[in-house]
């Protein structure tokens, strides 16, 4: 199954170091970050999560719940989640799915023949609260994720959702945000108070309007 931005991501049920989950009911109305690794103790998976737990308070300041995902088994993961907590200084707390039989990584499209016909990489999927895929990244096995690229573009999906907005290159929390074009200037100056400056007629920027 191919997913597309826009879709409504398929739900499943799974065991995790957590339980067993249904995953709509346990993201509930928040929005969610699905993202799988190759394998169980590996060491670049190890920062990686570690930094996922690092990074608690900042998901859940924007309404995000974290889910992870291995094709190894349970037992396997709570045996690598202690090695996590010790060698990152980290208390890793959300759920790691278990997917021994590949349900999930085929559902979401994590095999890549190219790579692994077994091994998941490092597919990361951003889910708003009505199910939809907002943004998906992929990266092959051997890179680790810039999770505060992460944080950024779920602040940017988080604020783009709710203006007439859109986030220029490197943007980050605080910034000036572009008018889209769709909003005429002069309606623009109406919906954004704090000031539209306008570059070219297609060009405008204004500070970001939640703050």
């Amino acid at each position: 199954m191919s997913l597309h931005l826009g879709d409504e991501v398929p739900n499943f049920q799974a065991n995790t170091t957590i339980g067993h989950i249904d995953f709509y009911e346990y993201l509930g109305d928040s929005w969610g970050v699905l993202f799988s690794h190759p394998a169980d103790y590996t060491p670049v998976c190890t920062t990686e999560l570690g930094r996922t737990a690092a990074l608690k308070d900042e998901f859940a300041k924007r309404n995000v719940k974290v889910m992870a995902l291995s094709v190894d088994p349970v037992d396997k993961h709570h045996g690598w989640v202690n090695d996590i907590n010790e060698t990152q200084n980290v208390t890793v707390d959300f759920p790691i799915i278990a997917d021994e039989d590949r349900k999930v990584a085929e559902l979401y499209d994590m095999i890549h023949p190219n790579a692994s016909m077994t091994a998941t990489v490092r597919s990361l999927f951003i889910i708003g609260p009505d199910k939809k895929l907002k943004l998906f990244i992929t990266y092959p096995a051997s890179t680790g994720r810039n999770f505060f690229e992460v944080i950024r573009v779920i602040d940017s999906l988080q604020l783009t959702a709710n203006y007439s907005v859109a986030t220029p290159a490197d943007w980050e929390e605080g910034q000036d945000v572009i008018v889209v074009p769709s909003v005429s200037t002069e309606d623009a100056i109406k919906k954004f108070p704090k000031g539209v400056n306008v570059v070219k007629p297609y060009l405008r920027y204004t500070p970001q309007p939640n703050k």
